[in-house]
């Protein structure tokens, strides 16, 4: 290993700064996705919060070049909070002209952009709609453009080592990844580290890349164009054990730890569907804590499965987007008729239909409240931050087995991609999961008996002596589960259902107020919009408005003081990544409140930039 990659650089012409914004941008097959994933596990090894941003291209094979084929990484470290992957860009590196074109209206006037001078030929300048060559028209004049011959390069560093072309080429990800290492006083420890594991076996790729790696940085070290490189200060974050986790890694793992406390063996059973396919991948590695993972073949079945699955007494999972929730939608009302534990997870996506595979949205939220036939209620709750998929998977498990019916948890394509910081939790610390199984039978036992409390059933186990049963789809007798089609029973059962979910409340948190805990604005959110609401209320509250920011984690029930914590607030904008379904949803359960919407539908975040002008424009109308 080159000394230079555990050696800090000299410390002349290194100018410390807060943080930094970063794009990689190429085709699909340029490695983008690796790229910004080495940089942030790196920052992460320095210590630095992060908040990271994949954006990803809807087709398999997009072709080479073409606008709609572009992948990107975008990844925002800081010496202080980090809460989303930015707005506006400090570096763009742009493999190819379709990535430039793309991104570089991201970038901020008067910084770098970094581009492989060798992909602007003829031909891919055309396949992006360039007219012109923009390194020569002087479009590209208000940015310092920093022109590499990464490709030539490339081959140059490796025209010893006996490789095809095409191994040769997939190597320039790592030139582009060695600059910008030496730009942020990055160490390159870790991605050797990462070449000697992924390509054990296959030492010749591992020195390729690591060839290629060292070239990129000496080639900034030396490049006259880039005078002075930065750095950011570690972040001071509580003291911990930390790992860099995605919301789908989240979502599994807090799974596995309600498993763990509830002492249920955990079933998956679902059918793999853009984005929430990770969170099957993962689980499967952990079969050794008695995880059994069934790849379903289609959404009906998967979801089936799961309810035969929480009959015989798991912890009963399965996982989907917006258009398999659809199809999940019969199954279902199944299981919240039997009133059995299922815990469904919607990584939410562009639609309707197929719409933007690939993109973040929170269009599914009407159809989680009430997109089944019949009186149908289930607890629907959201996950708002990567990390925070852990906490919400655990608590949904952790609600629909003390309460014995379906939970919906909805999270996005945003979180479920995007990385941050995760401080490793013990098992030990977590709340208990206390399942309500009987294990015998009891001279007055029957099936529907209820906990006069929360009004959740008994948990009766196929095999248990003296527990047998009736269980199905037909409407059941409130006592002894044999089928009912008698007129004021079913009104008694329809009643007690939607009655058992609305006593949810009293059983999670209340809603807390970040910010101003009353004045001119409060700010609503839900889901995975947290990060940039809470630092666009940060940034004006520091500027001296008072505005509050409250974001639902409970959205069926809602926490039991919502009301109150409105009433403190001159206004109320409720914001999301939709037309306005929460919006719709509070005029509903809290008529007295005036809302403003203010919403998006592009398949994007919120921008910082764009939630603070919003925000001020409504405290100055007030």
């Amino acid at each position: 290993m080159d000394t230079h990659s555990k050696t800090p650089q000299s410390t002349e012409n290194i100018e410390q700064i807060e943080g930094v914004v970063i794009r990689f941008v190429g085709d699909s097959g340029d490695g983008m996705q690796l790229t910004g994933t080495q940089f942030t596990d790196t920052s992460a090894m320095f210590g630095n919060d992060i908040a990271t941003f994949p954006n990803y291209p809807a087709e398999i094979r997009a072709p080479q070049g073409s606008l709609y084929g572009v992948s990107g990484y975008q990844v925002h470290i800081g010496s202080s909070e980090v809460s989303t992957p930015g707005d506006d860009l400090d570096l763009l590196v742009a493999m190819n002209p379709a990535g430039l074109k793309t991104n570089i209206a991201s970038l901020k006037a008067g910084h770098m952009v970094i581009v492989d001078l060798d992909s602007f030929s003829k031909k891919n300048l055309e396949k992006a709609f360039y007219d012109t060559n923009p390194l020569e028209d002087g479009s590209l004049n208000n940015y310092r453009v920093i022109e590499v011959d990464m490709t030539s390069l490339t081959k140059e560093c490796l025209k010893d080592l006996p490789l095809d072309n095409k191994s040769v080429l997939r190597s320039k990800n790592m030139f582009a990844l060695g600059m910008v290492y030496w730009m942020y006083h990055r160490s390159m420890e870790h991605t050797l580290d990462f070449f000697a594991k992924k390509f054990k076996g296959k030492e010749l790729l591992a020195e390729a890349n690591t060839k290629v790696l060292k070239a990129g940085y000496f080639y900034a070290e030396t490049l006259e164009l880039i005078p002075n490189s930065y750095t950011i200060a570690p972040s001071k974050m509580p003291k911990g054990i930390y790992k860099i986790v995605n919301g789908n890694t989240a979502t599994a793992w807090g799974l596995l730890a309600a498993s763990e406390k509830s002492g249920l063996e955990l079933y998956l059973g679902s059918y793999p569907i853009t984005p929430a396919t990770d969170i099957l991948h993962e689980l499967v590695k952990h079969r050794h804590f008695g995880v059994k993972a069934f790849q379903a073949e289609d959404e009906i079945a998967g979801i089936c499965s799961s309810i035969g699955a929480s009959f015989a007494g798991d912890l009963a999972v399965t996982t989907t987007s917006g258009p398999g929730l659809a199809l999940k939608g019969e199954a279902l009302g199944l299981a919240m008729i039997e009133e059995l534990p299922l815990v469904v997870i919607d990584v939410q996506r562009g639609g309707p239909s197929t719409g933007l595979p690939t993109k973040t949205e929170q269009s599914d939220l009407l159809q989680a409240l009430f997109g089944r036939n019949g009186e149908s209620p289930v607890i629907v709750v959201a996950a708002s931050t990567p990390a925070n998929c852990f906490d919400m998977a655990f608590q949904a498990a952790k609600l629909a087995v003390e309460h014995m019916t379906p939970v919906i948890l909805l999270t996005d394509g945003y979180i479920a991609n995007g990385s941050e910081p995760w401080k490793i939790k013990s098992v030990n610390d977590l709340e208990p999961i206390n399942p309500p199984i009987l294990k015998e039978a009891t001279p007055d036992w029957h099936p529907y008996a209820r906990n006069q409390d929360s009004l959740a059933r008994n948990w009766a186990i196929p095999g248990t002596k003296g527990l047998e049963h009736r269980i199905g789809g037909l409407e059941k007798d409130k006592t002894s589960g044999n089928v009912s089609y008698d007129p004021e029973n079913h009104e008694f059962m329809t009643d007690i259902r939607a009655e058992k979910v609305k006593r949810v409340a009293n059983y999670i948190p209340e809603l807390t107020v970040d910010g101003a805990q009353e004045g001119d604005l409060l700010v609503v959110g839900w889901g995975g919009t947290y990060g940039s609401l809470h630092s666009a209320v940060k940034g004006i509250s520091d500027e001296g408005y008072k505005v509050g920011h409250v974001h639902f984690n409970y959205i069926n029930p809602m926490p039991k003081n919502t009301a109150a914590v409105f009433a403190k607030f001159k206004r109320i904008v409720v914001c999301e990544l939709n037309k306005g379904q929460m919006a719709y949803v509070l005029r509903a359960n809290y008529p007295q409140f005036t809302y403003v919407q203010y919403n998006k539908i592009q398949g994007l975040p919120f921008s910082v930039g764009d939630l603070n002008k919003k925000f001020k424009n409504l405290i100055a109308n007030n």
